[in-house]
């Protein structure tokens, strides 16, 4: 690694910057990964699309239908494809400790520049915060490379900024995505933003977020390359016109995408949203490909409605 422990915090504060995008990861029919595909969409992303960082097998991902072995070997061909050109943070997320410590010495091993963990769903809810103060460290003493912390609502619960901000202590941990009101993210930046990076996957409060809270970091979903392509980079221009103070711009810009997240917001399935973010990358050029079970593939009829949204939403293709 480019740091150790120790340096964590001030390595990612100076790197861990701009536009970060969570992978889909592309199955063929056959349901094994489709490993050219995935290539060509990093190429596509960094090159044409100008992404900064991917955040690797997370629920984005798929990484609950995937093999332990097939987890480590996204996190490899990730660590291929960006070559350098862009920055990786691989998801270690799991039930199990000893799979999420694995999968953490992995990832070290294999040249991520970061992890990230999401809250464990708890079957109890006495001493939940020394609960997961235990559970943080534990996996932070048994590796050296930097950490990111995940609360969401999927977890049956929310990780308070109080305790996120206990959290902020552990040398490695340099970074949270944390999926919650704005009230709540706003009182962690405002508790813990001198000692990790704060972000949240909402791409329409990202821009206000630069402005109002300091924020340097998009972590992460997947609209950068879903509101984007080669000849329409509105994201990557907005977040840019931010950086440089240019906040008038920016937001002029920001509010023209409103069609585009229009048309991916009312014709996505309320359970199906890997499906139909699949089949909008289809329709982009992008290696998009099937779902794994359990996950709902989309019918005919909503395929419809999304390729007429998408037609009509202002995207330059």
């Amino acid at each position: 690694m480019k740091y150790d422990r120790k340096t964590a915090k001030a390595y990612a504060r100076e790197h861990m910057k701009g536009i970060w995008a969570a992978a889909l990861v592309p199955f063929k029919d056959d349901l094994s990964i489709d490993e050219e595909g995935f290539r060509s969409n990093v190429d596509h992303w960094i090159e044409d699309l100008k992404i900064d960082g991917f955040f690797i097998a997370g629920k984005q991902g798929e990484f609950f239908s995937m093999s332990l072995d097939e987890r480590k070997r996204s996190f490899d061909l990730a660590v291929e494809a960006c070559d350098g050109r862009a920055a990786t943070i691989m998801s270690c997320s799991d039930q199990n400790m000893d799979v999420v410590i694995e999968l953490a010495r992995h990832a070290q091993s294999c040249g991520a520049d970061y992890i990230v963990v999401h809250a464990p769903i708890l079957h109890f809810f006495k001493e939940q915060d020394e609960t997961l103060l235990c559970y943080y460290r534990t996996i932070a003493d048994k590796v050296d490379i930097g950490m990111a912390l995940w609360s969401h609502p999927d977890s049956g619960y929310l990780m308070s900024p109080q305790l996120c901000n206990r959290l902020a202590d552990i040398d490695n941990v340099v970074a949270i995505k944390y999926s919650v009101p704005r009230p709540m993210y706003a009182e962690l930046t405002r508790l813990a933003g001198d000692r990790i990076l704060v972000s949240t996957a909402s791409e329409e409060e990202w821009l206000d977020n630069v402005v109002e809270l300091g924020w340097q970091l998009y972590l992460c979903s997947s609209p950068p390359y879903l509101i984007q392509t080669r000849n329409d980079l509105r994201m990557r221009e907005y977040t840019d016109l931010a950086f440089s103070g240019d906040i008038e711009r920016a937001r002029a810009v920001r509010d023209s995408l409103d069609p585009v997240r229009r048309a991916l917001r009312e014709t996505r399935p309320a359970e199906k949203p890997h499906a139909h973010q699949k089949y909008w990358q289809d329709l982009l050029g992008q290696a998009g490909g099937a779902v794994r079970p359990p996950l709902l593939p989309l019918t005919d009829e909503e395929k419809r409605a999304t390729r007429e949204a998408f037609e009509q939403c202002g995207l330059k293709l």
